[in-house]
């Protein structure tokens, strides 16, 4: 079983990892136990906590499979009960969407309780994180890229104005002239009908998806690859064709992983620079 990272004794300073979580447990250990690895092995003098934001998914955990997770309060109460000092916040997430935002406030609800918080960018923050992000994804995808194939990522989605980065990221993909490379998501724009027009307006025999999310959870498993009447194979197939589905989290890729281990650098950074002129007393 994963270790749920959650245990006492953290010592002075903590880098916590905040993700949404995912109650498919082998794309837990490949994708978000994967990113909390690497962040354990590029920051040794802080101990790695984890914490999901979803209650739904602590709770399926806790009684399907006895492994207990931590809220991202219960984390935070952790600490302050801990004695921890430095606190560097990591999460996982894909933009700074609703998710993002409210990890934001809960930290700084707490934020009297520690010397220094610093809370890092979630993956796509930056127009280099775009680029690497994209990079890493067309990567791992040129075996299926023949010219024959449309690819076809698919996101969450956000009502807020974050969701801007799927049109960002799929502009950058055709001045990149990864023309046969399309970005829709499961609760906002793109929606499945505009990809599949827009995949439609080319010459391609075969469909590859692939989750453009951290984790190859619920979505990927059903909404994307399942056989409801719905989901985007099915959907696909109706149209006329062949479709091969990747259930594969971006948490797998190792250069989307460094990518969080950079922004939580920039965290830490910036924590110890600020606590270096903190009082003791604060």
């Amino acid at each position: 079983m994963e270790n749920p990272r959650n245990q006492n004794g953290i010592g002075t300073k903590e880098l916590l990892a905040v993700s949404f979580g995912t109650s498919y447990r082998e794309s837990l250990g490949l994708t978000i136990d994967a990113v909390e690895q690497d962040l354990e092995k590029a920051f040794p003098s802080y101990s790695l906590r984890r914490a999901f934001t979803s209650p739904t998914i602590i709770r399926v955990l806790k009684e399907r499979d006895g492994l207990g997770i931590d809220s991202v309060e219960e984390a935070l109460l952790r600490a302050e009960k801990n004695g921890v000092r430095m606190l560097a916040v990591q999460p996982t997430h894909m933009m700074s969407g609703l998710e993002y935002q409210g990890l934001v406030k809960t930290v700084r609800a707490h934020e009297a309780s520690f010397l220094k918080v610093s809370v890092g960018a979630p993956l796509l923050s930056t127009r280099d994180d775009f680029q690497r992000v994209l990079q890493a994804v067309t990567e791992d995808t040129e075996q299926y890229d023949d010219g024959r194939t449309a690819i076809c990522l698919m996101g969450h989605g956000t009502t807020d104005r974050a969701n801007e980065v799927y049109e960002l990221a799929q502009e950058l993909l055709f001045e990149a002239g990864c023309d046969n490379y399309f970005i829709g998501t499961v609760e906002a724009d793109p929606t499945l009908d505009q990809v599949v027009s827009k995949v439609r307006e080319g010459d391609y025999k075969r469909v590859v998806l692939q989750p453009f999310m951290l984790v190859a959870g619920d979505h990927a498993n059903q909404d994307m690859a399942g056989m409801g009447s719905h989901s985007w194979k099915r959907t696909f197939e109706e149209a006329g064709y062949e479709v091969h589905c990747v259930l594969k989290g971006l948490g797998q890729l190792p250069k989307i992983r460094e990518i969080f281990v950079d922004h939580a650098r920039e965290a830490i950074k910036k924590l110890e620079a600020e606590s270096t002129n903190a009082p003791e007393n604060a």
